[in-house]
């Protein structure tokens, strides 16, 4: 269905049963069905956020600067990066982890050119550090990534999350799930899919967006094999 894909990963969905941190048996589960993906051909990007390990509402509770929180999240997410990729090479995949900050001892600096040749050479690359700048969310890293390698389509990997929603389904228990939207409306109703400017970027350079539960096995391959699942963004 797709030749090239970016899949976005919640830094919560890392955490498993746990309260924080990140739970070795669910990354290597994500990892496994990430492998059944690359397996088919299909050139698979990353990007993973950071609230498995820190969050902005601490960073607030603390009086922290924002600039300061900011940097700490990206930091997060090269260490998210670092588990996934250990993960993925444990079964047997290739893969890199190029970071918006310079972290070379345990990650390439990102370099877009760079990327897409990892990527049209089979390995799995691991988007880390954000886009290296404070004030911007990893939501906004993803969008900005797909558009840079040319990604089909964003994958959204929600924690528990079956797709989008007119109300929070864990507090509303009549929540509608939606199947098709367009990023107009995400914008106009307001809806917690992604940050509007994640929404807008994408709204700019007619991405596609999909949004499903990555905790049922197999999700991750049906989207790609063109299954509908989640709900459908354009």
């Amino acid at each position: 269905m797709y030749k090239r894909i970016l899949l976005k990963l919640s830094g919560e969905a890392l955490k498993g049963d746990t309260q924080f941190g990140i739970d070795p048996a669910t990354v290597k589960n994500v990892a496994k069905q990430i492998k059944e993906v690359a397996l088919l051909g299909v050139q698979v990007g990353i990007v993973c956020g950071g609230g498995n390990i820190w969050r902005g509402k601490t960073a607030s509770e603390l009086g922290m600067e924002r600039a300061q929180a900011d940097y700490m999240g990206m930091l997060a997410t090269v260490m998210n990066a670092l588990a996934i990729q250990e993960a993925l090479e444990s079964l047997g995949v290739q893969t890199r982890v190029l970071s918006a900050l310079d972290i070379q001892q345990v990650a390439e600096p990102y370099i877009r050119r760079r990327a897409i040749r990892h990527l049209e050479k089979g390995r799995v690359c691991i988007f880390a550090g954000g886009i290296g700048s404070p004030y911007f969310s990893t939501d906004t890293a993803c969008v900005l990534r797909a558009t840079e390698i040319g990604a089909d389509v964003i994958l959204m990997a929600k924690n528990g999350t079956e797709g989008v929603y007119d109300s929070d389904p864990r507090k509303n228990k009549d929540a509608k799930m939606y199947t098709e939207l367009t990023f107009q409306e995400i914008l106009n109703k307001n809806l917690a899919v992604m940050d509007s400017t994640a929404a807008s970027l994408c709204k700019d350079n007619n991405l596609e967006l999909i949004v499903f539960n990555m905790n049922k096995d197999g999700n991750i391959l049906r989207v790609v094999k063109g299954e509908k699942i989640g709900t459908n963004v354009r």
